[in-house]
């Protein structure tokens, strides 16, 4: 029987999501809660309806076409299928591997001119290990470059199941002390440095990219921490420092949450932090 998954996002033309031009599956599913997160309606598993209110025209399509009169909500979408403003959105779809090969294999002409392929992120793809699976065996019988976007926090023999038909792994580092990272992310971070050390050591093309946070992670030593990590064992192929951007708020108020809201470091320190890497 033919795996399903649950996606939110699946994005066309992406430059910053591993070499080349690439198609980016977004999944739906995530088991950290970072307090900087972009994506925010890729944390639960469920679907969910964003409400942008101030999109809002106050056209009335949405609860004309709402057979429950917004009570009891199901999700059926068709309040944002007939909203002019584009107002309200639904997150959250199930699909066949069969289903996402053909947005794939859509775009496999500009993989080759521009040395690209496919990424799968999130969320946590990882959590949904079969499908994913599933997915990246696919792509490697169409030839098709692979990236999986993890931040790590499974465990490692989820790794060895994929790391057959994985090119590369963009592999997130977000704070260097445990204690840290779990007033930040929910969760400490032991076990993803213990599977990134495995991947450093088993050869396979890595990626580290740490999000840079004011206030939480944005400082020489905490970079220099991370730089000693290396050092013991062993450097990926490359490292990316990303600052942190304010592009996701929004979407906490279209999801009824409150968001935790951080300034964007400067040139000036992204500099900085990156010379701690020589990069």
């Amino acid at each position: 029987m033919e795996n399903k998954g649950i996606i939110f996002n699946i994005e066309h033309s992406s430059f910053v999501d591993g070499p080349g031009l690439r198609t980016t599956v977004f999944f739906k599913g995530c088991n950290l809660r970072c307090a900087w997160c972009h994506n925010p309606e890729s944390q639960s598993f469920e679907r969910e309806l964003l409400v942008y209110r101030e999109k809002c025209i106050s056209c009335g399509k949405c609860m004309e076409k709402c057979k429950n009169g917004f009570e009891n909500c199901n999700l059926c979408g068709k309040c944002a299928l007939y909203c002019p403003a584009d107002a309200r959105r639904i997150k959250g779809r199930e699909y066949t591997s069969d289903e996402i090969m053909d947005e794939i294999l859509s775009d496999a002409p500009f993989y080759k001119s521009s040395d690209g392929g496919v990424t799968f992120s999130g969320g946590e793809c990882m959590l949904q290990i079969d499908f994913l699976c599933e997915l990246l065996e696919k792509c490697k019988e169409n030839d098709i470059n692979t990236a999986v976007d993890t931040a790590g926090y499974v465990q490692y023999g989820r790794f060895e199941k994929i790391l057959p038909y994985t090119d590369l792994f963009l592999y997130d580092i977000k704070c260097f002390d445990s204690e840290k990272h779990k007033k930040y992310t929910g969760v400490g971070n032991e076990l993803i440095l213990e599977n990134l050390k495995k991947l450093l050591a088993s050869g396979t093309r890595v990626w580290v990219r740490i999000p840079i946070i004011p206030g939480v992670n944005d400082t020489a030593d905490e970079m220099r921490d991370i730089k000693s990590f290396f050092d013991e064992n062993g450097y990926p192929e490359k490292i990316e420092l990303l600052p942190y951007h304010t592009m996701g708020e929004h979407k906490y108020s279209a999801l009824g949450r409150e968001a935790h809201v951080f300034s964007v470091p400067s040139e000036e320190k992204m500099k900085e932090l990156k010379s701690v890497f020589g990069v």
